[in-house]
């Protein structure tokens, strides 16, 4: 994965339609954004306090937590986007992305201004959109991809696939690890990567640090998929951001482009064979979770919910908190961030096949030049064009090389044609018939990232 030149600075645009006034003049309504955005930071503001966690189990997980949320001062956020939109050119190229990103970010911070209260939610499904809502497709839902995965590897859980060793990496030596893997990937460019404590997933990962949790255990498989989700995408479009000297925005992880960073990155996981079935299963409870809070299920619900799942109570308790932090402890309002996991897996993966049906490879690696999302490709493109676009700085190893990428998902797109359920009945009635042989055994593996 080795890093693409970018222009060099002071470099000559020679797009007809865009001026160096233009690009001035863009790269200032950029820069007025990711002063915005940098002002709403999501996850940290709705962090619990770890002592939170040892009450509830202490007290047997009978009594509803009472989180406390910093009060943010989200003037300057404001302020900001009003520049911006007076800034903007609505007849220039990348226009639409700016209003795209301005409006995220103000729902962001709309929605850190209603912590604690029912409006939360309500923010929180226009930025992440809700388990029931359909896809492109006008058909599936991310409730309904949640469902599928569960109910199939429910089915498998007593089976031993060999795809479990023993947990026996520490945080210490997964740090060590990983310092290594981000030293060749990036070179000077590598992010700090150290142990950390009170994280609520095993790794959170930035363009300048990387943080494991403290007391986490690891196995290989856990080992690599910090490799290809955390550092292969999240690190990489955050660095491609960052270089992006015309267009500064595209460091900025707004919530905007979260389903497709994370969609994306689960991915990633999927195609270099890093997941496994508790993963997916953990990722699908997460959007059962969500459909159940929304429906009244309170904390204590949900965090019987995953007990009942096999879930230790110290995961059950973090899953539960991912749900219900920020909205409404007691039910019918919560944090549907995680259900972008899957809706961002589902979105990513058929864009893929579209782009490959209609011969549009190089929009493919758009995806990697910052922090975008599906919906401003259109308009980075235009951007390129333009001569305002540094190719992607780093691409993971399945994105170097289209020609297998591109082999699967016009194979992929075929399959939408098979008839599934007269395929399944015509080998259900054959297999029926065929002696089982016991595989049954202790198979699990945690998930490793968020």
């Amino acid at each position: 994965m080795q890093p693409k030149a970018a222009p060099a600075p002071g470099t000559t645009l020679r797009h007809p339609t865009v001026t160096d006034t233009h690009a001035e003049r863009l790269r200032h309504v950029c820069q007025l954004l990711r002063t915005a955005e940098s002002g709403v930071r999501i996850l940290r503001t709705l962090a619990w306090d770890p002592e939170i966690r040892a009450r509830f189990l202490a007290a047997g997980g009978r009594e509803l937590p009472q989180p406390v949320y910093p009060r943010i001062d989200l003037a300057p956020t404001y302020e900001a986007l009003a520049a911006a939109r007076r800034s903007v050119d609505p007849g220039a190229p990348g226009a639409r992305w700016i209003v795209r990103a301005a409006e995220a970010i103000e729902n962001g911070a709309r929605m850190l201004d209603a912590v604690g209260t029912r409006e939360f939610h309500h923010f929180s499904r226009t930025l992440y959109s809700g388990p029931r809502a359909v896809l492109v497709d006008g058909r599936v839902t991310p409730l309904d991809l949640a469902q599928e995965l569960d109910s199939t590897l429910a089915e498998l859980d007593g089976f031993d696939l060999d795809l479990a060793p023993p947990a026996t990496l520490s945080a210490e030596e997964v740090v060590v690890q990983l310092r290594a893997e981000a030293r060749a990937v990036f070179g000077d460019e590598a992010p700090l990567v150290e142990v950390a404590d009170g994280l609520s997933s095993k790794a959170i990962a930035g363009p300048q640090r990387v943080r494991i949790r403290r007391g986490a255990t690891f196995t290989d498989l856990d080992m690599t998929l910090l490799i290809e989700h955390e550092l292969r995408i999240h690190v990489a479009t955050a660095l491609a951001g960052r270089a992006q000297e015309h267009l500064p925005l595209l460091a900025a992880g707004h919530p905007g482009t979260t389903r497709t960073q994370e969609g994306l990155a689960v991915l990633s996981e999927v195609i270099t064979r890093t997941t496994a079935p508790a993963r997916m299963r953990r990722l699908a409870a997460r959007v059962l979770a969500i459909d159940m809070a929304e429906n009244g299920a309170d904390f204590r619900d949900i965090y019987r919910f995953h007990l009942e799942r096999g879930a230790r109570e110290e995961d059950a308790f973090e899953d539960a908190q991912r749900v219900m932090r920020g909205g409404l402890i007691t039910g019918g309002a919560p944090f549907t961030k995680d259900i972008v996991y899957l809706d961002g897996l589902l979105r990513v993966h058929n864009f893929l096949r579209v782009a490959v049906q209609l011969r549009r490879l190089d929009l493919i690696r758009l995806l990697f030049v910052g922090k975008v999302a599906i919906a401003d490709v259109p308009d980075l493109a235009e951007l390129r064009a333009a001569g305002l676009l540094a190719p992607a700085r780093y691409l993971p190893t399945w994105a170097q090389d289209l020609r297998p990428l591109v082999a699967t998902m016009a194979f992929s797109g075929f399959l939408n044609r098979v008839h599934l359920a007269t395929v399944r009945a015509h080998y259900e009635a054959i297999l029926s018939r065929v002696p089982h042989e016991d595989l049954s055994g202790s198979s699990d593996l945690d998930g490793a990232v968020g």
